[in-house]
């Protein structure tokens, strides 16, 4: 059973599409029930708990979900756009609640360390929802990193994204600017960011120079807008549909860094990380999915021979969000500290903010400024 021998209650902030994925696993959990949900649009929350037989609470904000004592939430899964992930967690950890917040951490590092300083005074957890953490094949790429055998490593190509993915279904939240804030660079490109920093244990970015664009987002013809006959999203398309970046780390080490929603291109290229005494090769997957498109290859030299090793992949009979969520509830139960903890994930979030800055002031390098919470 869960907290002082009863049940987790779970709130959830934010009902739209990536909140049916934490549901269904809350769901699975029987030391968990979610008991109230919120959403700005009217009858959202009813609509979306309706689709789940679960009866529970129904808001039109987070603040009034929140204010609402009688609930006796534990935590809540913070599922909104992109430039209300500050407002709702910081408001959550004032109350007194651990919580699981969706990525991106937010939209600017600004807010990411008033989110750390809210953390902090509430003595709560708040975990970034980075699920791809979960999965084998990531796990093995960090366990050959850090088993030395690449040697100093000194360059990394790392990125991925999609041929034609800018999302348009019947929803624009994705691709406005005052909602999302950040297009792929923020939905799929701290993914992609977070698999070789993690591997490297996350050291810390100084310098970083970006570049966006957003040529096939502000396109009436882009070919998803027709298919889903919404052209008239172009002229609501105010985020980047690529990126990229030129990023300098501690240790010498330099990234380069580029993510797409929409591209002419199948792939801008494997994720490689070099090393004096190695290298490695992260297979591209068609469409950005938190895991790899094939084997691990090492490259290195054996008695003055040049030599490729593969790493089979590896399968997990248990789903990587369902694994991230349980790591949330985990962490409730048992106080430990959060899985993915933001003393991380700030530095991911510099990087982000940090080319789509120096992207809007001309692609000027910009020196990564942290300060200590």
């Amino acid at each position: 059973m869960g907290v002082t021998g009863r049940k987790v209650r779970i709130g959830i902030i934010g009902c739209g599409g990536i909140a049916h994925a934490h549901m269904q696993q809350y769901l699975k959990f029987d030391d968990v029930e979610v008991v109230a949900g919120a959403d700005l649009i009217p009858h959202k929350a009813e609509k979306f708990f309706e689709e789940f037989g679960v009866q529970a609470k129904c808001y039109n904000s987070h603040t009034e979900l929140l204010e609402d004592e009688s609930l006796h939430l534990d935590g809540v899964s913070v599922c909104t756009y992109n430039m209300t992930h500050a407002e709702c967690t910081i408001a959550a950890l004032k109350k007194g609640l651990h919580v699981l917040l969706e990525k991106p951490m937010c939209v600017t590092l600004e807010e990411g360390i008033e989110m750390m300083r809210a953390e902090k005074e509430s003595g709560k957890i708040l975990t970034i929802g980075f699920q791809p953490r979960f999965d084998e094949n990531m796990k093995m790429v960090k366990k050959v990193v850090q088993s030395g055998v690449l040697g100093k490593i000194y360059y990394i190509q790392t990125g991925g994204g999609r041929r034609r993915g800018i999302p348009a279904g019947t929803h624009t939240t994705f691709i406005e600017k005052d909602t999302a804030g950040l297009g792929a660079l923020g939905d799929i490109g701290c993914y992609a960011l977070d698999v070789v920093l993690n591997a490297l244990n996350y050291p810390k970015p100084l310098s970083v120079t970006g570049y966006t664009s957003n040529y096939f987002g502000t396109d009436p013809n882009y070919v998803r807008y027709q298919q889903n006959n919404h052209p008239e999203f172009a002229k609501k398309f105010g985020v980047d549909d690529f990126a990229a970046g030129f990023i300098k780390l501690e240790g010498d080490i330099i990234v380069d860094f580029r993510i797409s929603w929409a591209m002419n291109m199948d792939t801008p290229g494997d994720t490689i990380i070099l090393g004096t005494k190695a290298g490695l090769r992260i297979p591209s997957t068609d469409c950005w999915n938190g895991s790899i498109g094939g084997p691990l290859k090492l490259y290195s030299e054996v008695a003055g021979e040049q030599i490729v090793s593969e790493i089979p992949m590896k399968e997990s009979n248990v789903p990587c969000f369902e694994l991230k969520v349980r790591s949330f509830v985990d962490a409730i139960e048992k106080d430990l500290p959060a899985p993915i903890p933001t003393s991380q994930i700030i530095y991911n979030q510099a990087i982000l903010s940090g080319i789509k800055k120096s992207a809007d002031l001309g692609s000027e390098q910009i020196k990564v400024e942290i300060p200590e919470v």
